[in-house]
């Protein structure tokens, strides 16, 4: 029984760490997961729930830690001035504020792209911090995270259709403003409230949808993350009030293990992806599967 109960959770950080990354939502996939295959880890049924919202705390945690390895190069803004030609940085003093001593330097550069995350999560914040528990239990159901699969990957399409052709104005970090990262923090808001929408899927149209290029949305999209959902996951953790016992920590920790491994191949397979290629494969897959959901809600199978 508690090897079964690891092999579900390997499978349910494998689809945490491919479905979190690309725009194709979590929440749809994972109540498939949830209903088909349900996660106890050694609970018993009073609490189970309980469990299984610590256990996809412990996912997302594991997610985020692969943002932040794969970019800690471009997330960590404080720098050394011995290490700065080392780290491929341009080595100029006066792009760098000098903290303390002039060996340690902070690069105007990422503090400005830091700025611009603080107000793009400040919506998205505010909204889950005072409604997360309302709107989950008002829209987290299978028919309405269908609908957001379909709704969100027609208007990739129409996204993808219309800046077909057209030049990317916004191809590097520092050309992103405060006015452009609020906007679309305002996008991110949508995902907060409607489950399905897809964080990613979302942050990244309102992305294309004022210059950026693919690559640099995709990027934005995962610095966004940090904040976003270590506040949030944090917070829920927090919240926890139920015991582990040990067949439950050690689920707890192969899934999140899975998560983060998975996680560091899908941002970067993304991200070269991308390069040469547009989102619209992302967004039939999301119809499909949003059909899917409807019509397995409809036979009564979740």
């Amino acid at each position: 029984m508690e090897w079964f109960e690891l092999l579900k959770s390997i499978l349910y950080g494998i689809v945490q760490g491919v479905t979190e990354w690309l725009p194709i939502s979590s929440t749809g996939h994972l109540i498939l997961l949830e209903n088909w295959l349900p996660l106890g880890g050694g609970a018993s049924p009073e609490q189970s729930s309980a469990f299984f919202s610590l256990f996809m705390v412990v996912l997302h945690l594991g997610s985020i830690m692969a943002v932040i390895v794969n970019f800690w190069p471009e997330l960590w803004p404080f720098r050394r001035q011995k290490t700065l030609a080392a780290s491929g940085l341009p080595y100029d003093k006066s792009a760098y504020i000098s903290l303390f001593s002039d060996s340690l330097f902070l690069s105007r550069s990422q503090l400005r792209m830091w700025i611009n995350i603080v107000i793009a999560v400040i919506p998205a914040g505010i909204v889950g911090l005072l409604f997360d528990d309302f709107f989950e239990e008002l829209f987290y159901n299978p028919f309405l995270v269908a609908i957001a699969l379909i709704v969100v990957g027609i208007i990739f399409i129409l996204m993808e259709n219309y800046i077909a052709g057209k030049a990317s104005k916004i191809t590097e970090m520092d050309q992103i403003s405060w006015r452009i990262a609020l906007i679309i923090g305002l996008f991110q808001v949508i995902a907060a409230i409607f489950p399905g929408t897809s964080r990613s899927g979302i942050t990244i149209i309102g992305g294309l949808l004022f210059g950026l290029s693919r690559p640099l949305a995709a990027k934005f999209t995962f610095y966004l993350a940090v904040p976003v959902m270590i506040g949030a996951n944090v917070l829920k953790l927090f919240k926890y009030d139920a015991g582990v016992n040990s067949t439950q920590l050690v689920v707890l920790f192969v899934g999140m293990l899975t998560a983060f491994l998975v996680s560091i191949l899908v941002i970067r397979g993304l991200l070269k992806f991308i390069r040469n290629n547009n989102f619209k494969p992302f967004a039939w897959y999301r119809i499909a599967l949003g059909v899917f959901v409807l019509a397995v809600a409809f036979a009564g199978l979740i």
